[in-house]
């Protein structure tokens, strides 16, 4: 059913819990000390750690707070103690361990923690706990900070310049532990007043305002006039401004509304030295979110990214997750390597040809007679074209020098105009 890690010093404790854990169904590992915990956590993702607090060479709060700060901590973990206290418990607690229990632990107590802890939603519950430790990295902090901060005074909220996954880690930093989540984007149907009922108290999230469709618009007026009934927040996040969302078809007085109160994402370029933080933490984010297998980063390769300078319209998040992702899919060892990195780099990274002085002043000439909106179109359509040439027709590749999200992308190329040639490369090309 499930894998679960028990880690105690005491050999009567590991083979009760064990006998007690695999009559139910579940696969279990031990672990007698922090060490073993570490190598086994290194190796597996298990469903649930049992965590005992007083071990010999490392007290499990110290293990908590290891795995939380490094990204680790993606799966639910229950202390356990024989000498608990209720200051131990709510320190606990606050790291990231989501129940205690204490020792000598009753049968019927075990099960049922247990039996929470695994819940039918437990990937969405490790991807919260991924969140969870991107929001203790510095740059991802300030930004929920000002996130909970403006959410005091306005049940709306606007993430400007965030689209993917950043504004989904963004609009999570709101939820209360099992509070209902709801993406308003996977909604084919009308939201109901039943549906707002059984989210009461929850977020809702839509990922990109940029060319929502009629009833994803219809939802979010409906929405609108009863967020402070059911106690609801409205998270909308969009990499374009508001007068390209408007151009894409989404009415204005909505975008007006719901663009009012709104916070930008943080440039990668703010804060470079969380990066060797953050990394890690994003590839276990991708990995728990079923995108990529589980990889872990080198350190001279985590360094070559930590100094490549991360640009795009969202701060060079886009580019930055993409080139993680790409790294993780393309690696041959689950280390990716300083040679993988360079690899890649060196792959999107090709020579620009420049234009003569008369072929650049030609065009831009071409640009000043016209319009602001068509010169924007014009730009915007001979930008993505040279770069779809440029790499030959890969849209990671392009999404990544554009900055842009794949399905923003595929977007602008409907509204430009512009037409893709089917290549066999392209469709079965990685990060599709």
């Amino acid at each position: 059913m499930a894998e679960i890690l028990v880690v105690d010093d005491e050999v009567g404790i590991r083979e009760l819990l064990s006998e007690i854990l695999a009559d139910e169904g579940h696969s279990v590992m031990v672990a007698e000390n922090a060490t073993r915990a570490r190598e086994l956590r290194a190796s597996r993702r298990p469903d649930l750690v049992l965590l005992d607090i007083w071990m010999p060479d490392a007290d499990g709060i110290s293990l908590l707070k290891e795995w939380s700060a490094n990204g680790l901590l993606t799966m639910p973990v229950v202390m356990m103690s024989g000498h608990g206290t209720i200051d131990t418990a709510v320190e606990a607690t606050r790291i990231g361990a989501v129940d205690f229990l204490e020792k000598p632990i009753a049968l019927q107590k075990l099960l049922a923690t247990v039996k929470k802890c695994l819940k039918p939603d437990a990937s969405t519950t490790r991807q919260n706990y991924a969140v969870d430790s991107l929001l203790q990295i510095g740059l991802l902090k300030k930004f929920a900070q000002r996130i909970a901060q403006s959410a005091k005074h306005s049940p709306i909220l606007f993430l400007r310049g965030a689209q993917g996954l950043i504004a989904e880690v963004g609009a999570r930093s709101l939820l209360a532990p099992h509070a209902p989540w709801l993406n308003l984007s996977l909604e084919s149907r009308a939201i109901t007043q039943e549906m707002l009922e059984q989210h009461a108290g929850g977020v809702l999230f839509l990922p990109e305002l940029f060319g929502a469709g009629r009833m994803t618009q219809m939802n979010l007026s409906f929405v609108l006039e009863r967020l402070a009934k059911y106690r609801l927040t409205l998270v909308v996040a969009s990499g374009a401004s508001a007068e390209q969302i408007v151009d894409s078809g989404v009415d204005v007085a909505l975008v007006q509304r719901l663009s009012d109160v709104w916070i930008g994402l943080p440039a990668l370029s703010e804060s470079v030295n969380d990066l060797p933080e953050l990394l890690p933490a994003l590839l276990t984010l991708l990995c728990e979110q079923g995108n990529i297998p589980h990889r872990y980063m080198a350190p001279d390769a985590l360094n070559v990214l930590r100094q490549k300078h991360w640009v795009g319209n969202d701060g060079g998040w886009s580019a930055l997750l993409g080139a993680l992702k790409n790294l993780a899919l393309s690696a041959l060892e689950e280390t990716i390597s300083r040679q993988d990195v360079d690899a890649l780099l060196q792959s999107v990274a090709e020579p620009v040809a420049e234009k003569s002085t008369d072929e650049s002043d030609g065009s831009l000439a071409e640009f000043y007679e016209m319009p602001l909106k068509e010169a924007r179109d014009a730009f915007e359509r001979l930008y993505l074209t040279y770069h779809i040439a440029r790499s030959n027709g890969n849209m990671t590749r392009v999404a990544e020098q554009s900055g842009l999200e794949r399905t923003h992308l595929y977007r602008k190329f409907k509204q430009l105009g512009i037409t893709l040639e089917r290549r066999d490369s392209v469709s079965n090309g990685s990060g599709n």
